[in-house]
């Protein structure tokens, strides 16, 4: 299945051209500090959503096995825009699992879904790292275009990192989801990543199961490869999110 998912999305002529200018960018602009894999996001928002969501990353590679999870609680403020608080934990050397970070996230939908040849939308997120005088700012373009049962999202985001604590600097990410729409509750994906030292590539299975109303329940699995050479670097992440 991944490998016919891969070369369906091989025939996209211009994703070539795509990755050329990610792999180009990602040479000369100073890059995340932190782990590049999560959430490819999409740039949509319904009106009067709420929703809860909890995020897992697991990720394993030669140095050890560092845990990440993320809490939050988002409402849409208005038709096109949504703004989302996280709570953020992260296991430590010595195996304590505690409260490391705090987020405030919105997302504003750009175009109607189908009103132009692809979906836009642009998000902006602030981080508190918890204990220390360290800040990110994050701003992103996201952009979704369908093809039938395809779907191909792109994240590129511009992060800028300050504080007493940290060095001042701008960095880039960038997130890539080809996704086979087979069933509602049944989504096989290919997601890429680029980042700080990092290139990863995976599947990662998704799916949505809607209740009355706009209530429905979406979770994603993804487990993303590292391509630089180490021996070891995996990622396993994982989400449910309930929209209400």
């Amino acid at each position: 299945m991944n490998f016919l998912i891969f070369k369906k999305l091989t025939r996209f002529s211009f994703l070539p051209l795509i990755l050329s200018a990610f792999s180009a960018l990602t040479c000369q602009v100073a890059l995340a500090d932190g782990v590049v894999v999560d959430k490819v996001y999409h740039p949509y928002v319904l009106p009067n959503e709420q929703e809860f969501e909890w995020r897992m990353l697991s990720h394993q590679n030669d140095a050890g096995n560092s845990l990440g999870q993320r809490i939050a609680y988002g409402k849409s403020i208005t038709d096109n825009v949504m703004i989302e608080f996280y709570i953020v934990g992260e296991r430590d050397k010595d195996g304590d699992f505690g409260l490391s970070a705090y987020e405030v996230e919105t997302r504003w939908m750009m175009t109607d879904q189908g009103e132009y040849w692809a979906d836009w939308g642009l998000s902006l997120e602030v981080e508190k790292v918890h204990e220390l005088d360290i800040w990110e700012v994050t701003t992103g373009l996201l952009f979704e275009k369908e093809f039938g049962r395809d779907s191909l999202a792109l994240n590129a985001f511009l992060i800028y990192e300050s504080g007493s604590d940290i060095k001042n600097e701008f960095e880039t990410e960038f997130r890539l989801q080809y996704r086979y729409r087979w069933l509602p509750q049944v989504q096989p994906a290919i997601e890429i990543y680029i980042g700080q030292d990092y290139t990863g590539i995976g599947p990662t299975f998704m799916g949505i199961q809607r209740f009355d109303g706009q209530k429905q329940l979406k979770w994603e699995l993804g487990f993303i490869t590292g391509l630089n050479g180490d021996d070891k670097d995996h990622i396993l992440r994982a989400s449910i999110e309930y929209e209400f």
